[in-house]
């Protein structure tokens, strides 16, 4: 993941959420794949609400954190 700002809505923490219970390791690329499948579909509502939950999945999963965290 890149060094850009992480701005978290209730829908993508609830998206990531209920990818991780569901995919568990395999949840940042669940999402990833289904931003695709919104992106090619031309959703772009859809393509930014799963690439914003598959970033927050991808901090969250993180071992350490990255950044300031308040």
């Amino acid at each position: 993941m890149t060094e850009s700002a992480l701005t978290v809505n209730r829908t993508s923490a609830d998206l990531a959420t209920e990818m991780m219970a569901l995919f568990g390791s395999g949840a940042g690329e669940e999402a990833a794949r289904r931003a695709n499948h919104s992106r090619n579909s031309g959703n772009v509502v859809g393509y930014c609400a799963w690439r914003q939950a598959e970033r927050l999945i991808i901090v969250l999963a993180a071992d350490v954190s990255r950044g300031t965290v308040h």
